[in-house]
């Protein structure tokens, strides 16, 4: 019996070696040698991998760059230009300068600009009431206030406002990774160039009804009426669907568009206070811009 005992282990015992030879030649063969820059640029990204850059994770954004050795198609929102600057040199690229952007809310659709028509009581989720109904504000395309977007985001950069109801960004920690744009069932939410001095101009909203319907349900909303569109001298005011847009890359802050809106639709943001004659003060921010 111990004879076989021993025999049992002595055999197992060569297989075991046998296959660990055959399993290390194999690794050999088959090994792969991964480039050390990888990791110098995984190291220089914040890790955050919130999918901002359109990659699963930061280092699958380490692999696409020095795999191309290019920086094109790859940028880092939470790590901006400055972090650009640092990868340039290990892949021999110098990063282009892009302009920041920010998220920004389509919706003034305030608890005082559009009041609450019914009363929902139900699961607190954006995408599950778009899918129920209007919202309790009747608008088919304004803000649900259940901060599907606040939770999406990973920076603490957005909140509700318990004042207004509706979402608040803010300029310091928003990084425009597009978390929020993706969570919003409504796509109210858009990344825009966060401007100079942090200022942006933009129409505060998103329906596409007729302007007394529209109205009707919001006090602020856009009713299509192209006074903004006749106003704008850079041609950045498109309208279609009854509802004014502003092309960011074509606007220069002017702020007549503000001054010619009937519903006060739309939003300048961290402007000075207006004069009474403030034509030379915008003239000269306009050819500044």
């Amino acid at each position: 019996m111990n004879i076989v005992i021993l025999y049992s282990v002595i055999t197992l015992s060569v297989i075991g070696i046998l296959a660990a030879v055959i399993l290390y030649f194999i690794a050999q063969k088959f090994k792969v040698i991964e480039d050390p820059r990888i990791d110098q640029v995984a190291e220089l990204l914040p890790g955050a991998n919130c999918g901002g850059c359109g990659f699963a994770g930061c280092r699958n954004m380490a692999e696409f760059i020095v795999k191309n050795e290019s920086l094109d198609n790859a940028f880092c929102p939470p790590g901006g230009n400055d972090v650009l600057k640092q990868i340039g040199p290990i892949i021999g690229q110098v990063a282009e300068e892009k302009e920041p952007m920010i998220a920004v809310l389509l919706c003034n659709g305030s608890l005082a600009n559009s009041p609450a028509k019914s009363k929902y009581d139900g699961l607190k989720s954006c995408y599950y009431v778009n899918n129920l109904f209007s919202g309790e504000y009747n608008c088919p395309n304004g803000c649900l206030g259940c901060g599907d977007c606040v939770s999406a985001c990973t920076f603490d950069a957005i909140f509700i406002d318990n004042i207004t109801g509706l979402p608040v960004v803010s300029d310091d920690k928003c990084c425009a990774c597009g978390a929020c744009v993706k969570a919003c069932p409504r796509n109210i939410i858009e990344l825009r160039f966060k401007g100079k001095k942090d200022r942006r101009i933009y129409v505060a909203c998103k329906n596409k009804e007729k302007g007394a319907i529209a109205k009707k349900n919001c006090l602020v909303a856009c009713i299509g009426c192209g006074k903004c569109v006749k106003e704008c001298k850079f041609e950045a005011i498109t309208l279609e669907n009854n509802l004014a847009y502003i092309d960011f890359e074509k606007c220069k802050l002017c702020r007549k568009c503000t001054v010619a809106c009937p519903t006060g639709a739309i939003m300048e943001i961290n402007f000075p206070p207006r004069k009474k004659d403030e034509t030379p003060e915008i003239e000269q921010e306009v050819k500044e811009n």
